[in-house]
């Protein structure tokens, strides 16, 4: 299942890269989006971007019975974006991968942010993939709800940081 978004922001993509590479940013994010789990966060430099890292602990409640089989009652969300130099511009693209724990659900694509007028935009651009036979279809229209939440999330974040 393909997922797409286009967001557009009152800063630079500098400002923008540089919030989503900040630690304290990531950590409210998965406070935000963790429903009360457990997370873990970790930002490290690369020589030419940074790569992200964050695992939280979520509640398996809104998936199809079948999921919750794999996952029980709760499933641990793994996500990591590898951004790479800046564009002469200050446009960044991040490779990204978000897994489940313990079960044959992932995401991969791209995360960027791209110049737009005095602006930036953010542009989700990744295939949901569930690798179940007959009902992974069903899975990954269920746990598209989740990653757009996630992803409002994030955006009114960014939005409000950036003022």
């Amino acid at each position: 299942m393909r997922l797409t978004r286009r967001e557009r922001l009152d800063a630079s993509p500098d400002a923008v890269y540089a919030l989503l590479t900040d630690e304290d940013f990531q950590r409210e994010k998965c406070a935000r989006t963790s429903e009360g789990g457990t997370y873990d966060v970790s930002v490290t430099p690369t020589g030419v971007g940074h790569r992200v890292q964050t695992s939280r602990q979520m509640s398996s409640s809104g998936l199809p019975d079948a999921a919750r089989s794999f996952v029980g009652d709760t499933l641990v969300v793994v996500e990591s974006y590898d951004w790479g130099a800046p564009g002469p511009d200050g446009s960044r693209e991040a490779a990204v991968d978000l897994h489940v724990k313990g079960a044959p659900l992932v995401l991969r694509g791209t995360l960027r942010v791209e110049a737009d007028g005095t602006g930036s935009l953010e542009v989700l651009d990744a295939e949901l993939k569930a690798n179940i036979p007959f009902i992974g279809g069903k899975i990954e229209q269920s746990a598209s709800g989740p990653i757009y939440a996630a992803v409002d999330t994030e955006v009114a974040m960014l939005r409000d940081r950036l003022g």
